[in-house]
């Protein structure tokens, strides 16, 4: 038994993959730059600035007071400096920047002592150094534009231009790898539905052209089997109706004395090898989508109901309004015909209950019976050509084996969904889901 498993896209594991790579890839460069570069100049920086900053309140100590108010005025006009003694302390800084953290550790191991970089917030905002020389408090600061940085912004846009650098680059990477083998998906599912695909390109990407090339080889040779297999077939089913033709036409021309059972025997044996000959053509012909027609669901199980009912099954089916659809109507009517058919055989006799469902997604026809039913693990194998779960062989207790394969196969030329579902009470439902892709 096959166990289900959680399966994502190709697209999406790739794109996934690519980007955790990319991600890792630029987290480490980032690492590796803000270690190796952008940290070592923020020292350095910080190391600058902090012996600016304290020659500056030295330089100020050292001047006459005359001179003092041309020094301020020099240190705003090339510096942004601002100077003020003795003033009150200022309360501690509450709020983390990395640069201000390395401007505390230049000045503190420069002055001797422990200094942190207080911070005020008025129109603009104020970095203060407050120093101790020559036994006076002196208050330098700058204001934050002197710096010329932002170092939350800066790491916030360097992250933002590499998450969409990664995201982009994974998703055209992805797609590249991933759009030709989705068209190999559906050309083979095409295939499966019993078309023909256009060939796929033979370009780009060296093995994908390979692929390719290999692909509509295989493509051209199912087509070639398929045509042979019906010529051939055609050829023995016009060969074997030739000789069932005499047959037939020498039981008529017997003579009355012959034995009336027998002849109605052998009569009944043509015919069935006849409709077995017609079986195995439909079986091997292509099944090619049926062109759509507007037909009324409604109304052709009504049909089929009263058709079940000339041959003696009991069939529960209630006539509603019309359920206008654009099917292929041959090839519905031969789907339904086989699942009618199937539930007055295994039925054991019992009624036949027909159920239409029509909503804006789907038409979901549903046949119930109440005979033995299916075993859970047989529903799949009922749909293989020419299995039979009586294995008698009879004609009388069992079809030939074709009907559900043949109604597979038309279900799915057409996108339809044919199941075969167990009943609690005993018996099988037959689902037929019909998606709307045009609704009248």
């Amino acid at each position: 038994m096959l166990h289900s498993k959680t399966t994502h896209s190709l697209f999406r594991s790739t794109v996934t993959t690519l980007a955790a790579a990319l991600f890792i890839f630029q987290f480490i460069l980032i690492a590796v730059t803000v270690n190796y570069v952008v940290l070592p100049m923020a020292k350095r920086s910080a190391d600058d600035l902090s012996a600016l900053l304290v020659l500056s309140a030295q330089t100020w100590v050292e001047l006459p007071p005359e001179t003092r108010k041309d020094f301020e005025l020099e240190l705003i006009q090339k510096h942004q400096f601002m100077l003020f003694e003795d003033l009150p302390p200022l309360p501690p800084r509450n709020e983390f920047l990395p640069y201000l953290s390395l401007l505390d550790s230049a000045l503190s191991t420069r002055i001797g002592e422990e200094i942190f970089v207080k911070v005020t917030h008025l129109e603009t905002t104020w970095f203060w150094a407050e120093i101790h020389t020559g036994g006076k408090l002196i208050r330098i600061g700058f204001p934050k534009e002197r710096l010329n940085i932002d170092p939350p912004m800066l790491l916030i846009l360097a992250l933002a231009a590499m998450v969409l650098l990664a995201l982009l680059t994974a998703f055209v990477l992805a797609r590249r790898i991933t759009q030709p083998l989705a068209q190999f998906s559906l050309a083979a599912q095409r295939i499966g539905e019993g078309g023909f695909p256009e060939s796929l390109p033979e370009t780009h990407i060296k093995e994908l052209a390979g692929l390719a090339q290999t692909f509509n080889q295989m493509a051209f040779q199912v087509r070639e089997h398929l045509a042979n297999r019906t010529v051939m077939l055609a050829g023995i089913s016009h060969d074997l109706r030739t000789p069932l033709a005499r047959m037939r036409l020498a039981i008529e021309m017997l003579s009355e004395a012959a034995d009336p059972k027998l002849i109605a025997r052998l009569q009944h044996d043509i015919e069935y090898m006849n409709q077995l000959i017609g079986e195995f053509l439909a079986l091997s012909r292509d099944m090619q989508k049926e062109g759509v027609e507007q037909i009324d669901i409604a109304g052709l199980l009504q049909e089929l109901a009263e058709d079940m009912r000339q041959v003696g099954a009991q069939v529960d089916w209630l006539p509603r309004e019309h359920v206008l659809r654009l099917v292929g109507p041959t090839s519905l009517r031969r789907v339904l015909s086989n699942l009618l058919g199937n539930a007055h055989r295994y039925g054991m006799g019992n009624p036949i209950e027909i159920y239409l469902e029509a909503n804006k997604d789907a038409t979901v026809i549903r046949i119930l019976d109440s005979g033995k039913g299916i075993p859970a693990h047989e529903l799949d194998n009922v749909f293989r050509p020419f299995y039979r779960l009586e294995t008698s062989r009879s004609n009388v207790t069992g079809g030939s084996g074709l009907g559900l394969a043949i109604a597979r196969q038309l279900c799915d030329a057409n996108g339809w969904q044919i199941q075969l579902l167990p009943r609690a009470a005993g018996g099988t439902e037959a689902r037929l889901t019909l998606p709307n892709a045009a609704l009248v």
